[in-house]
């Protein structure tokens, strides 16, 4: 199958979860912030203050206040950290909700859940001769497999194991590159 790097890079678009929770926060306090500016100026200009927020005592403070107070400092450090997280927040992607994989037809975007393709992954493990039973996880990029055999050879399993989850994974064809990392566990 074909690799169409602009269909693999919308794939991963559509399943990168939006930050709309950390915005609307934002936006909300913003909103309520400017909501409450606009008050106090329009209300200071019609001759009759609102005086919703005691800017009396807070101007008084701000005069008298030298920028080295730790006080200050320490008011601008949260504000600044705050502001720096919501930044961070916007900017790294979150983790996806669904592993996308090629369809084959660019126009055509296709997730399967982690929970089911870990599942897909553990039953390949479980065919291989000897493997009673196996775990697969997704964490990040890396598939995490643990068969559990009542054989000796560990490394011989560990490799079938690697190469029967590998070709399962081949399968499925997801647009990122997966690490499978085999761990036998002795059967009792």
């Amino acid at each position: 199958m074909t690799r169409d790097r602009a269909a693999d890079r919308a794939a991963v678009r559509a399943f990168r979860p939006n930050r709309r929770v950390p915005a609307i926060v934002v936006s909300v306090l913003l909103a309520l912030l400017s909501l409450l500016v606009a008050a106090e100026t329009i209300s200071g200009l019609a001759g009759r203050p609102l005086r919703l927020v005691p800017y009396d005592g807070m101007l008084g403070w701000a005069a008298s206040t030298l920028w080295s107070n730790p006080l200050f400092l320490l008011g601008s450090a949260v504000v600044s950290l705050i502001g720096l997280a919501l930044l961070i927040t916007a900017l790294v992607p979150g983790r996806p909700g669904m592993v996308p994989v090629r369809s084959g037809d660019p126009d055509v975007i296709i997730g399967l859940r982690p929970r089911s393709v870990a599942s897909a992954l553990a039953h390949a493990a479980e065919e291989v001769p000897g493997v009673h039973s196996a775990r697969a996880t997704i964490r990040g990029h890396t598939v995490a497999v643990t068969p559990a055999t009542s054989g000796w050879d560990e490394e011989r399993f560990a490799q079938e194991v690697r190469t029967a989850v590998l070709t399962r994974l081949a399968g499925l064809n997801p647009v990122e590159p997966y690490r499978v990392a085999v761990n036998v566990k002795e059967h009792k």
